[in-house]
C-alpha cells in the first residue's frame, strides 16, 4: 500500500517491512535457526549431544505444487502451524516443523501430454515458485528435512514400505501383520493347512504363489473399476459424473472387472475403528471415518436357489425383517448373475408383470443389455437415483424363514462393493426397496408396526414386530427390534440358515493407476506370470524416460478394450534380465504405477530422518519424535505427531490410508507408535466474493465498487456471490500482492485475526489495513518515526500497567496453546492500545512493557518482533524465547463491578472491594444515587446478591 507523501522517514511501511523481512529470513536461513536436532544420525547436534527436555512435532498436510502458485487462502494453515511452532520454541521445546511436497499427480502429467515437457521439469519449477512464496511468509521450517515425493531417494522408501506390506499377511488370531515367510513356513511344516488341504510340497510353484497371494496385504485381483476407453485409463469414483461419463473429456465410462493391485485394508477395519477413541481428533472427522468403515452387526443369511444347488449369501443388519423379504436383488457385477440367468423366461411369467423382462425375448438378452446400461452409470448415480430399474434373472430363491418362493432380480441400486453384492429386499422397511417393488408390481409386507398416525411408505422406525412367525419355532410378533434381531439370529444358526456376523462398508484399497507420473511398483513377473518382489538393493526402481506420457486411448464406446499404460511403451525398461538369487533370468516389470496417495501415507516418518540412507528412519529418532508418551498423554497413548493440521476434505481417504500403513509398520516392528497423528486440527477456509455481470460473466473482483449496498463494475451493476477463490472466478488474491502492499507480518496477523482457526471466513483486502495500523502503532511505541531512534526507558510501569500486561500474558499464552490465534491477536491489540493511550505521547515507553509485548507478538509476526528485539539491545534471536510468564499477583482484581437490576432492567452499576461480603454489596447498591431515587425512601421487598455478578432489587 502506498504511503502518503510527507510521512515520517522511519514509519513502518510496506517497504520498510519488506526490507526487515528479507533480512531476517536470510538470517534464519544462514544460522539454521529452525534446525531441530535429532537424537542420532546426520541431524544430531554433536556440540550439545542428545536433545533434552520437551519436544514438539508439528506437521502440515502435504501441499501439491500447483503451477498457479498460492492464493491467500492456501497459507492459512501454514501460518497457524508456524505460530504454534514458534510459540512452543519460545517455551523451550525442541520443535520439528518442516514442509515437503506431494508432487506426483495428474496435473503435471496432463501438462506433459499437452506440451511434451517432462513432468519432473514442471514439478520442480512449481516447487521452486512455491518455496519462494513460503519463504516470504517467514515460516520457521527446518529446510534440511524438506523433500518431494518425486525424489527417487524418497520414493525408494515408499517402494520399500510397499514391499513390507506385500511380504506380509494379517493373522487374525494374533490380531496383527506378520511376515509372509512365516506363513509359508507354517504351510511347509504342516502347522497350518492350505485352504483346500493339499500338502504344501505337492503344490506347484505357481499354485504356492497363488495361495500366498490370497493372504498378502498387497495383492493383484480382478476388481470392478471405472474404465474410460476414450482416456485410456481407470478413473476414481470422484472423476466420474452422475451421468456415467468422465469429468475430463466427457467420455463414456464403463464398469469393468480388470486386474488391479489392491491393499487389504479391510483386515484392519476393527483396529481402524476402535483406535479412533485413542486419538485427539475432531469428533466430526472420527464420525466420518467410522461411517466410511461402516462396521455393522447383523446376520449373514443363506437363501437357497429354488430348483438348483446354488446359495445366495446376504448380509443384513435387520434379520428381524426377514418375513418381509419379498424379492432379492443382485448387483449387475455379482458372480452368480450368469449362473442364475435362465435360458428362457419361466412359463408362468406371462401371469406376472411384463416389466420384469425389460422387453427382451430371453433373460440372457435382458441381462446383457441391462449390464451394459449399468456399466455406464457412476456408483453415486446408481445409489441416489429414485427411478429404479432392473430385470428378472428368471430364477427364484427360497426365503428361509417362511419358505416363500421369491424372484431374483438384477438391479443397479445394489453395488458389488458393499456387503455381499446381494440383498434381501424388504420394501416395508426400506424406501429404495419400496420404490423398486412399486415399479415392478412386487408384494409389500410390513414386519414392524408403524407408530400411530404414520401414513408414509416404507417405515424405518422402531416398533413391535408384526407378521413375523412360522411353524418352526420362530415367532417375533410383539418383540422390539433388538430382541427380534437376537431371536432371529439364534433361529438361523440353529437351523443352518445363517450366522450372526459383522460386516463393513470398507473395501480393499484400489492401489494401481494406468499413468506415468507415479511411483513404479518394485515388482517383476517371470515367464510364468508369477510376481516377484525386488530385493532392497535394487531400489529405487526409477521411472524411465518415455516419448509419450499419455496412455493408449481407444474408441470411446469400446467397452471391451483394456488399459495400456504409458510405461508399457518403454520396452527397454519393461523387459529386463535380473538375478533374483537363482541366476540371470528374463522378467517383465509391472507397468502400472502407485496412486498419488502412496507418498503421503508415511511422510511424517521421513521428516524424522530425511538423510538416512540405511533405513526409512532410525528407530531412536522415531521413538523420540513419535513414540508413545503415557506420562504426558495417558496410559493408552498410541503415539504419533503432536499436531497435524489440514483440510477436512482429507478426513477419510488420506487419513485412513496413512493410519493403515502405519499400523502395518508397527506390527512388523519398524515403528514404536501405533498411530501416525495423535492430535488433528482442521483449519477453515478463506473464501471470497465473486461478481458476475448481466451476461453471467465473471468480472475482476478487485475492480468492483460498492455503493449504497449495491455493486458496480465500470458503472454497471453486477451480482455478488460467495464461495471459493479461483482464477475462473476472477477473484484470486495472491500472497505476493499482500507482501508488496503491506508486508508478510501484516498479512500473517490479518489471516490469524479473521476468526477462529477452524472456521471459514471471507477475504476482504480492504480490511488488511487494520492489521497494518496495529503494527504501526506498536512500532511507534518502540521507534521514533522521525529519527529512527529507540524511545524506551527504564521507568517503572504503574500498577494498572502491570495488571494489563499480565492479564494479556496469561490470555495470550492460553490462546496460543489452544490454537486461538484470533483471540491472542485481540489481546495484543488491547494491550497495545492501553500502552499507546498511556505512553504514546510521552517521551518514552517503559521497557518492562515493551519487551513482553514484542515477545508475545513474535509467534504471529516474527520479522518485526525480531527487528524490535534487536533494536532493544538484544544480540540473540528471540526464536527461543523466553516467552513471558504471568505474575499471579496481577491477575486478581482488587475491585468488582456489579450491575444493579431493578425489575429486571440494569439501572446502575457499583464498584466494591473484591472481598466485600453480601451485606456490604447490598448496602452499597441501595445507597447508589439512582437506585435510592427509584426507591424514593421505600424499603425494597427483596434484594438478591449474586456474588461477583449482579445485584437484583425488587421494589
Amino acid at each position: 500500500m502506498s504511503e502518503a507523501s510527507g510521512a515520517p522517514a522511519h514509519r513502518y511501511t510496506a517497504a520498510v517491512a519488506g526490507d526487515i523481512e528479507r533480512r531476517w529470513q536470510d538470517y534464519w536461513e544462514s544460522n539454521g535457526t529452525f534446525h531441530a536436532p535429532n537424537p542420532v544420525g546426520d541431524l544430531a547436534d554433536e556440540n550439545t549431544g542428545k536433545p533434552t527436555g520437551d519436544k514438539m512435532f508439528v506437521q502440515d498436510m502435504f501441499p501439491y505444487p500447483s503451477g498457479a502458485g498460492l492464493h491467500v487462502g492456501h497459507p492459512l494453515g501454514y501460518i497457524g502451524t508456524d505460530t504454534f511452532a514458534r510459540f512452543n520454541r519460545m517455551l523451550g521445546r525442541n520443535v520439528l516443523h518442516t514442509l515437503g511436497f506431494d508432487a506426483f499427480g495428474l496435473p503435471a502429467e496432463q501438462y506433459a501430454v499437452q506440451t511434451g515437457t517432462h513432468p519432473r521439469v514442471t514439478t520442480e519449477t512449481n516447487i521452486a515458485n512455491m518455496k519462494r512464496q513460503l519463504r516470504a511468509l517467514g515460516l520457521g521450517h527446518d529446510e534440511r528435512r524438506s523433500f518431494a515425493t518425486t525424489d527417487p531417494e524418497y520414493y525408494r522408501w515408499t517402494q520399500w514400505i510397499f514391499l513390507q506390506i506385500y511380504n506380509s499377511f494379517y493373522d487374525p488370531e494374533q490380531g496383527k501383520a506378520r511376515p509372509i515367510a512365516e506363513l509359508e513356513a507354517e504351510f511347509a511344516d504342516g502347522t497350518r493347512e492350505t485352504p483346500d488341504g493339499t500338502p504344501w510340497s505337492e503344490l506347484t510353484r505357481a499354485e504356492q504363489s497363488e495361495v500366498l497371494d490370497t493372504y498378502r496385504l498387497a495383492y493383484v485381483t480382478e476388481s470392478p473399476v471405472n474404465w474410460c476407453p476414450g482416456l485410456g485409463t481407470v478413473l476414481s469414483n470422484e472423476e466420474v459424473t452422475a451421468e456415467g461419463r468422465s469429468e475430463r473429456g466427457n467420455f463414456p465410462v464403463f464398469r469393468r472387472n480388470l486386474k488391479q493391485w489392491m491393499m487389504r485394508i479391510t483386515a484392519y477395519a476393527d483396529r481402524l475403528v476402535d483406535d479412533l477413541d485413542r486419538l485427539d481428533w475432531p469428533e466430526k472427522v472420527k464420525a466420518m471415518q467410522r461411517n466410511w468403515i461402516g462396521r455393522s452387526h447383523g446376520a449373514e443369511v443363506h437363501f437357497a436357489v429354488d430348483g438348483g444347488n446354488d446359495t445366495i449369501e446376504v448380509f443384513t443388519t435387520r434379520p428381524d425383517t426377514l418375513f418381509g423379504a419379498t424379492y432379492m436383488v443382485l448387483a449387475p457385477e455379482h458372480p452368480l448373475v450368469d449362473t442364475l440367468t435362465t435360458e428362457q423366461w419361466p412359463k408362468d411369467l406371462e401371469d406376472t408383470d411384463s416389466r420384469w423382462t425389460g422387453g427382451a425375448s430371453t433373460p440372457e438378452k435382458a441381462i446383457a443389455d441391462y449390464r451394459r446400461q449399468a456399466s455406464m452409470k457412476s456408483e453415486l448415480d446408481r445409489q441416489e437415483n429414485r427411478d429404479k430399474t432392473g430385470v428378472f434373472t428368471g430364477s427364484y430363491a427360497v426365503n428361509p424363514v417362511n419358505g416363500a418362493r421369491i424372484p431374483v432380480f438384477v438391479a443397479d441400486y445394489v453395488l458389488m462393493g458393499y456387503g455381499t453384492g446381494a440383498i434381501m429386499a424388504v420394501p416395508g422397511q426400506d424406501q429404495r426397496d419400496w420404490d423398486f417393488a412399486e415399479r415392478f408390481g412386487l408384494s409389500i409386507v410390513r414386519t414392524v408396526q408403524p407408530e400411530e398416525g404414520f401414513d408414509g411408505q416404507a417405515y424405518t422406525g422402531d416398533g413391535p414386530a408384526i407378521n413375523s412367525a412360522n411353524d418352526s419355532g420362530l415367532s417375533l410378533n410383539g418383540l422390539g427390534v433388538d430382541e427380534a434381531k437376537k431371536t432371529t439370529i439364534a433361529w438361523l444358526e440353529e437351523h443352518g440358515h445363517g450366522t450372526g456376523t459383522v460386516q463393513y462398508k470398507l473395501r480393499d484399497w484400489l492401489f494401481s493407476r494406468q499413468r506415468y507420473w507415479g511411483e513404479p511398483f518394485p515388482i517383476v513377473y517371470d515367464v510364468e506370470g508369477i510376481a516377484h518382489a525386488l530385493p532392497e538393493d535394487m531400489l529405487p526402481v526409477e521411472l524411465p524416460d518415455v516419448d509419450e506420457y499419455a496412455p493408449t486411448t481407444y474408441d470411446p464406446e469400446d467397452a471391451e478394450s483394456k488399459p495400456s499404460p504409458p510405461l508399457e511403451k518403454a520396452t527397454d525398461w519393461v523387459e529386463v534380465e535380473l538375478d533374483l538369487g537363482d541366476g540371470p533370468r528374463p522378467y517383465r516389470r509391472e507397468v502400472n504405477t502407485m496412486p498419488n496417495w502412496a507418498g503421503s501415507c508415511w511422510y511424517q516418518l521421513r521428516y524424522v530422518d530425511p538423510t538416512n540412507d540405511e533405513a526409512m528412519c532410525d528407530p531412536e529418532n522415531e521413538r523420540y519424535w513419535m513414540g508413545p508418551r503415557p506420562e504426558k498423554h495417558g496410559a493408552d497413548d498410541p503415539g504419533g505427531i503432536d499436531l497435524y493440521v489440514g483440510g477436512v476434505e482429507h478426513a477419510v481417504l488420506h487419513l485412513l490410508y496413512a493410519r493403515f500403513w502405519h499400523k502395518v509398520l508397527y506390527d512388523l516392528g519398524h515403528v514404536s507408535s501405533e498411530e501416525p497423528y495423535r492430535k488433528l486440527c482442521n483449519q477453515g477456509y478463506i473464501q471470497a466474493f465473486a461478481y458476475t455481470d448481466a451476461r453471467g460473466v465473471y468480472v475482476p473482483a478487485e475492480e468492483v465498487v460498492e455503493e449504497n449496498g449495491k455493486f458496480f463494475y465500470n458503472g454497471e451493476e453486477v451480482s455478488q456471490e460467495y464461495g471459493k477463490m479461483g482464477k475462473s472466478l476472477k477473484n484470486v488474491v495472491t500472497p505476493d500482492e499482500m507482501f508488496d502492499q503491506f508486508g508478510a507480518d501484516t498479512f500473517r496477523f490479518y489471516e490469524m485475526s479473521m476468526g477462529p482457526f477452524d472456521d471459514s471466513r471471507p477475504w476482504a483486502t480492504k480490511d488488511v489495513v487494520g492489521a497494518q495500523r496495529f503494527l504501526q502503532r506498536l512500532w511507534r511505541l518502540v521507534i521514533n518515526e522521525d529519527t529512527g531512534e529507540l524511545r524506551v526507558s527504564d521507568v517503572e510501569p504503574t500498577e494498572d500497567d502491570l495488571r494489563a500486561l499480565h492479564k494479556a500474558i496469561a490470555g495470550v499464552r492460553s490462546d496460543y496453546a489452544d490454537l486461538r490465534f484470533n483471540t491472542a491477536g485481540a489481546k495484543l491489540i488491547e494491550l497495545n492500545n492501553h500502552i499507546t493511550k498511556t505512553y504514546g505521547s510521552a517521551d518514552a515507553t517503559p521497557r518492562a512493557l515493551v519487551e513482553p509485548l514484542v515477545l508475545m507478538l513474535a509467534p504471529l509476526c516474527p520479522h518485526i518482533a525480531e527487528e524490535l528485539w534487536q533494536r532493544l539491545g538484544h544480540d540473540a534471536s528471540l526464536t527461543y524465547g523466553p516467552f513471558p510468564e504471568a505474575d499471579e499477583r496481577y491477575l486478581v482484581d482488587d475491585t468488582v463491578e456489579y450491575p444493579i437490576q431493578v425489575n429486571g432492567k440494569v439501572r446502575s452499576r457499583i464498584t466494591v472491594p473484591a472481598d466485600a461480603d453480601d451485606d456490604a454489596v447490598r448496602e452499597a447498591a441501595l445507597a447508589e444515587e439512582k437506585i435510592a431515587a427509584l426507591l424514593d425512601g421505600g424499603e425494597p421487598r427483596k434484594v438478591i446478591v449474586v456474588p461477583g455478578r449482579l445485584v437484583n432489587v425488587v421494589p
